[in-house]
């Protein structure tokens, strides 16, 4: 048991697993024959990556967790708790987790709590949350915990498919960490919606209710964001706050011109709250608009984004960049969102500050908190070495990706199996699927380092 309760619990190393190839969304946009923008401008995305058959979550979890071990030199035998976010399902009963065991083989170290959590894209959060919480309680037994979010985001042809995308993102969880989570202060919002799901066994792709997962993402953000202030002013002593007590904030990101409009639409709950402040002088006329009314009011909606714009420029924005050029990540996407904002940002303007942060997944759950950044965040934006990663990857032509979406599509819940795609396309030091055998068990190997 440990003598004496940890302090500042939270992210105290983080890194990222992408593939190594994506698609241009300008050129997707010529191949699928629809507007000019209708991905880059009415989606917010630039690239998108994706993996073949030769990738499966347990192979790209396998890579983000070695990796990270490997690259901040992190003992297998330090982990008391090991808890994946995951919505990519190529089981029913066994965990991905249960397939990251196998990394701890060498260590000997099999005392390792955690499993998979799973709600869509919300999971790693409710990972990282029972991993904090974990560290918080007499349960704790002094060592560390990896939190690992992530998904494979797939569609079926057309123009759903450009808001796919494919990330992994591997936390260490401890005391005295560089971005300590704010204890207690947090809002949650959960409810009943069919707007995305997997009620298809037999298939990657999701039933997906467009209009209304937009919908069901706002709503929960308000309330999710107005349970936060309540807990910030009655917890933390912040007599009625606001959007400004928050030095940056990161959202979940299905593609980014939602998070354009998640941000607006914190500046519609603070008019809410306080309609007369004169920072909302030029949006008078939606005094009268009720809450519900205003859900897909269009014209609400761009008054608002534009009251908040240089707002949202320098809060927002900066964790942005591996959303716009990787795409939905599910699970693993507002993490990536964490660690764009530490690699845009120099620690010398974080050092201090509160990072909100906003997790939605659909079905729906939803919890905005923050951290406070009480460390130097310098070593993990250089070990993180995100914009250089993201300019080393392959482009392929969207014909190319089609095939591969093909492959993908044909081959899933394969049984005796051997997959075609390349392994000299992968990076140094990625998991790849070998084989799946007549008992639909998955072999592994690893690409050697250069």
């Amino acid at each position: 048991m440990s003598a004496i309760r940890a302090q500042n619990i939270g992210v105290r190393a983080i890194d990222v697993y992408f593939p190594s190839r994506y698609v241009d969304q300008t050129e997707l946009e010529q191949h699928d024959g629809v507007s000019a923008g209708k991905y880059t401008i009415g989606l917010g995305q630039s690239k998108m990556a994706f993996c073949d058959d030769r990738e499966d979550i347990s192979s790209v979890c396998l890579t983000a967790v070695q990796g990270f071990m490997e690259k901040y030199n992190v003992s297998y035998s330090d982990i008391g708790r090991l808890e994946v976010g995951t919505e990519t399902i190529i089981d029913k009963s066994k965990s991905t987790k249960s397939v990251l065991m196998k990394l701890f083989e060498e260590s000997g170290n099999f005392n390792v709590e955690g499993i998979d959590t799973t709600n869509a894209c919300y999971g790693g959060t409710s990972a990282l949350f029972n991993a904090c919480q974990w560290m918080d309680s007499s349960a704790w037994d002094g060592r560390l915990a990896l939190v690992v979010a992530g998904d494979i985001a797939v569609y079926a042809s057309g123009n759903a498919r450009s808001s796919g995308g494919c990330g992994v993102v591997c936390i260490l969880v401890g005391p005295d960490a560089p971005l300590a989570l704010e204890f207690p202060l947090r809002g949650t919002f959960m409810e009943h919606i069919y707007d995305f799901y997997k009620p298809n066994m037999s298939s990657e792709f999701p039933t997906v209710d467009g209009p209304l997962s937009v919908t069901s993402y706002v709503r929960a953000l308000d309330h999710a964001y107005v349970a936060y202030l309540d807990k910030l002013e009655k917890v933390g002593g912040v007599s009625n706050p606001t959007l400004n007590d928050f030095d940056y904030i990161v959202f979940h990101s299905p593609y980014t011109k939602q998070v354009v409009k998640g941000f607006a639409r914190l500046a519609y709950n603070d008019f809410l709250r306080n309609p007369d402040n004169e920072a909302f002088a030029d949006v008078q006329q939606f005094k009268d608009v009720s809450r519900e009314e205003s859900y897909g009011n269009k014209v609400l909606e761009k008054a608002f984004i534009n009251v908040s714009k240089k707002s949202y420029a320098s809060k927002t924005d900066p964790s942005l960049l591996a959303a716009r050029n990787i795409g939905n990540m599910y699970t693993g996407s507002v993490f990536f969102g964490l660690a764009s904002l530490i690699s845009q940002v120099p620690y010398e303007q974080l050092e201090g500050k509160r990072v909100g942060f906003f997790s939605y997944g659909s079905g729906c759950a939803a919890s905005m908190c923050s951290f406070r950044v009480r460390g130097d965040t310098s070593s993990i934006a250089k070990a993180l070495d995100l914009a250089a990663r993201l300019d080393k990857r392959i482009k392929v032509s969207p014909a190319g990706f089609e095939k591969i979406m093909e492959l993908r599509e044909k081959t899933h819940n394969a049984q005796e199996y051997e997959p075609s795609g390349n392994v000299d396309e992968l990076l140094p030091g990625t998991y790849y699927l070998q084989k799946i055998d007549s008992m639909w068990r998955r072999a592994y190997g690893r690409t050697p380092f250069n």
